[in-house]
């Protein structure tokens, strides 16, 4: 249950590069940057609850772990797929409903740091939290 608490996004890396390789434009990914976005997990065994809070959107979500859900990303880009666990890594991977193509998510913790990655069509970025 180490994935439990609040964590406020500290800083990005390559997150620009990757949003744009998602095909969002220049205005939404200027503004994506700077969202403050705030992430509330709580896990119970295999389920999660998640809350996800920024400049522009709540959303609640609710998962299972290797249970297939629905996703809205915040520029309204339609994905499905699931979470599982590895070792220590919360793995998602998510296959995008308007073009087929596959987004891979991982969270881990590192030191007091969740590391939140993605890999889109080659391109790799990070989001670092803080607890807060």
């Amino acid at each position: 249950m180490a994935f439990n608490g609040t964590w406020k996004v500290d800083r990005n890396e390559n997150y620009e590069k990757f949003m744009e390789e998602m095909g969002i434009n220049m205005v939404k990914r200027k503004l994506a940057s700077h969202d403050n976005l705030k992430i509330t997990l709580e896990q119970t065994g295999d389920k999660f609850h998640v809350k996800e809070v920024s400049t522009f959107r709540t959303v609640d979500i609710e998962f299972t772990l290797g249970v297939t859900f629905n996703y809205s990303m915040a520029d309204g880009t339609e994905l499905t797929g699931s979470w599982v666990m590895e070792g220590d890594t919360l793995k998602g991977t998510f296959t995008r409903k308007d073009n087929g193509k596959t987004l891979i998510t991982t969270r881990k913790i590192i030191g007091d740091e969740l590391v939140q990655s993605y890999c889109y069509e080659g391109v790799e970025a990070k989001r670092i939290f803080k607890r807060g």
